[in-house]
């Protein structure tokens, strides 16, 4: 019996120590020089282009939110379960009659946009993919749109040069193992303890390896793009994102080393953007409508609403042509990529006005790109309405000029000895 319980003590005290290692390894960023490299090369692209687009489209309201059911949330006094459930019946009348991938493709390109990231699955669940796993997708019995929207727009930009990116939300706020029917939904997490439904959560666990497996196996991305950071290993978890876990504060983990090694079986170099994170499988973070105040000391991208929301909206607030130069410029120059979105409408159209300032940017890249793309920071980087980028030889250095009349920025390369 004594034997048995050293035994037993000595295995419990490695798998605790083995958990930990394992811990403390995925809190550490990615050092695998493939990985390395590739960021690299995703770090030379400079501008992207992302689209928020989904059955929300119908309604031209938020992407997904409206049916959480959370304090901030205003559905303008309707009942939340009448309005969720008409909500999560608008799979039966999405059907886009516009959608043309390859007019999106030759706009961004002209745009000067040089990768993708689309929305494969939001929050609500609905997957604009062709899935095993669930029927409540674009091409689900339900749906009349009966197309593969992500297989248009990873092979229409795939065409024109672009990296393809897949954005996926790992909540899911159909799947019954997520927020199951039984209980209600206070808040964005799961609605029932994982202590108690173990098997529940493993199904779910199972449903998003499964759905992910689907999408680096079908379509081969060259980033993941996962958002829903509250779903989150309990080494990430902290005083700021703790109150991301809601009411019941459980720690909601999917096992993201099992999901990583999957999706690299068939592309080793896959960047991975496990958002807000951090560690190995955040290969580059994400802040979300905000440029940082100088340089960031890790690689990173600002995901930025060409308008004031990520869906379509119906006469939705444009920024600027000269805004957004600025913005690309900020960001360059600190280090960053610009990731700007727009929200197709519901028939697959983008929206004039988003259309006329991606050819406005686009012009100017034409005349001055060379001091964006491929570029790298230059001490010390702003300077009042000016901002510095090098090439990677630092054999040439740039200053930009933010100017308040058309075309809004110009380039002057710096002559003489180079700046440190």
């Amino acid at each position: 019996m004594k034997k048995t319980l050293l035994a037993f003590a000595a295995v419990s005290l490695f798998t605790f120590h083995f958990s930990l290692c394992q811990a403390q390894h995925d809190s550490i960023p990615e050092s695998d020089p493939v990985i390395v490299n590739r960021i690299g090369e995703w770090q030379d692209l400079k501008f992207g282009f992302m689209m928020h687009w989904g059955i929300y489209a119908q309604w031209g309201i938020v992407e997904s939110w409206n049916i959480c059911n959370e304090p901030w949330i205003n559905r303008g006094g309707a009942n939340y379960e009448d309005y969720k459930r008409a909500y999560q019946a608008l799979n039966r009348t999405f059907n886009p009659k516009h959608f043309t991938p390859e007019q999106w493709a030759a706009a961004a390109k002209a745009a000067g946009m040089r990768y993708v990231v689309f929305t494969t699955k939001h929050h609500d669940g609905f997957c604009m993919f062709d899935t095993r796993y669930t029927d409540y997708s674009s091409t689900g019995k339900d749906c009349p749109a009966q197309t593969d929207f992500t297989r248009g727009v990873v092979d229409a930009f795939r065409a024109q040069g672009f990296w393809t990116g897949l954005y996926f939300s790992k909540p899911d706020w159909h799947n019954d193992d997520y927020w199951a029917h039984e209980w209600a939904t206070p808040d964005r997490n799961v609605n029932y303890s994982i202590a108690d439904h173990p098997d529940r959560w493993q199904s779910f666990c199972d449903f998003t390896y499964n759905q992910i497996q689907e999408l680096t196996r079908n379509y081969r991305p060259d980033i993941l793009w996962l958002d829903g950071g509250w779903i989150r290993p309990a080494w990430s978890v902290n005083d700021e994102t703790r109150p991301w876990l809601g009411c019941s504060g459980q720690v909601q983990d999917i096992d993201m080393p099992r999901i990583a090694t999957m999706a690299r079986e068939d592309n080793p170099q896959l960047i991975i953007v496990d958002r807000s994170v951090g560690g190995r499988y955040e290969n580059y973070r994400t802040p979300e409508k905000q440029v940082p105040d100088t340089l960031l000391p890790y690689p990173w991208e600002t995901c930025m609403t060409m308008g004031d929301s990520w869906s379509y909206v119906p006469n939705d607030n444009y920024k600027s042509a000269k805004t957004l130069i600025h913005m690309l410029c900020d960001v360059v120059a600190k280090g960053g990529n610009l990731l700007l979105n727009v929200g197709p409408d519901a028939d697959g159209n983008l929206p004039a006005e988003a259309l006329q300032r991606m050819d406005e940017i686009g012009r100017w890249l034409d005349k001055y790109g060379y001091a964006i793309y491929g570029t790298r920071p230059l001490y010390p980087y702003c300077e009042g309405n000016v901002r510095y980028t090098q090439s990677k030889d630092c054999k040439h250095q740039y200053a930009i000029t933010l100017t308040d009349e058309a075309p809004y920025a110009t380039v002057k390369e710096l002559k003489g000895k180079a700046r440190k």
